[in-house]
């Protein structure tokens, strides 16, 4: 029987009704281990036999599709898809779908709520009491603020929403820049320096840097208003991690708020326990609402690749 593959950790832990009726299709269906990304040799045990795969996050070598010579078609559960070898695919003949938007609104949610935490220090105020303490840290009013968007794909125009309707002034820069379906965001366009230089919170929602390189290095740093905030909801890739702890270190950055790590949980502390960062584990889409439409869409999208009416 041919089988599909399920590895999001969202999927995992507990049997999907929309995942599971992939069997009236006549597929079985291989879950990872509930609850974790799978790593290589996982992997590479699973996908032999698969013709169909629901992927999350988890990086996704050229061996291990060189181990599925059966795969036919890949399903992303969001939109990201620089966990996957594209070239590899694209020459295998492997199709490869996203749920575009399923997620954005709890991602953009969550950023806002970044926002809001990092100003009021509320991680920090939250623990203080939790210890027997009173601390009483001044924060500041989001209303008024320059918040600045990196990436103005789904997540990047509902985060600019929200900020708007809170009262930011919103400097919005993208190179596509969609104007057409940003046009009822009310945002300002610039370039990259401008909202380094001039964004008192800056938020990411862009993809990693095809040369793999941050897009956020000590050079950058530098250029960036002191007492800023950055929030990154998408890829650790893109902020260079000793330069981040030296802005934090110095002042140039007041917080960082993240939901996403270079390993995922990190095993190294520094940056996730420093005092002056927010750290959540990668849980920007995990909302009731955001996984029934990213995998019902996701659930679709495979069967459609498949070749079969959903």
């Amino acid at each position: 029987m041919d089988c599909i593959l399920v590895t999001p950790r969202s999927l995992t832990a507990r049997p999907h009704r929309a995942i599971e009726r992939l069997r009236e299709f006549g597929y079985d269906i291989v879950y990872c281990t509930p609850g974790q990304s799978p790593d290589e040799a996982e992997l590479l045990r699973l996908v032999p036999g698969v013709v169909g795969w629901l992927a999350g996050v988890e990086p996704v070598s050229e061996r291990v599709i060189a181990a599925a010579p059966d795969l036919r078609a890949v399903s992303r559960n969001g939109t990201g898809v620089d966990n996957l070898p594209l070239q590899t695919l694209a020459r295998r003949g492997v199709a490869v779908r996203t749920a575009g938007g399923a997620n954005a609104l709890g991602v953009a949610e969550l950023a806002i709520g970044l926002m809001f935490a990092a100003l009021r220090h509320i991680p920090f105020t939250d623990a203080g009491v939790k210890a027997g303490q009173w601390p009483r840290r001044l924060g500041r009013e989001i209303r008024g603020r320059t918040v600045g968007v990196v990436g103005m794909g789904a997540v990047g125009r509902e985060t600019a929403r929200l900020a708007a309707l809170l009262g930011a002034e919103v400097l919005a820069c993208d190179p596509a820049r969609p104007v057409e379906e940003a046009a009822s965001v009310e945002v300002d366009w610039v370039d990259l320096a401008t909202v380094f230089s001039q964004a008192e919170i800056v938020t990411l929602h862009c993809p990693a840097l095809p040369n793999g390189r941050p897009m956020i290095d000590a050079d950058a740093f530098e250029t960036f208003r002191r007492g800023a905030v950055l929030i990154n909801t998408a890829r650790a890739a893109l902020v260079d991690e000793a330069a981040l702890l030296e802005a934090l270190q110095s002042g140039r950055l007041d917080a960082y708020a993240t939901d996403v790590f270079a390993r995922e949980p990190p095993q190294d502390l520094t940056l996730a326990g420093h005092d002056r960062v927010i750290a959540v584990s990668h849980i920007g889409g995990f909302t009731q609402e955001s996984v029934e439409r990213a995998t019902s869409a996701a659930v679709a999208n495979l069967l459609d690749a498949l070749g079969r009416t959903p």
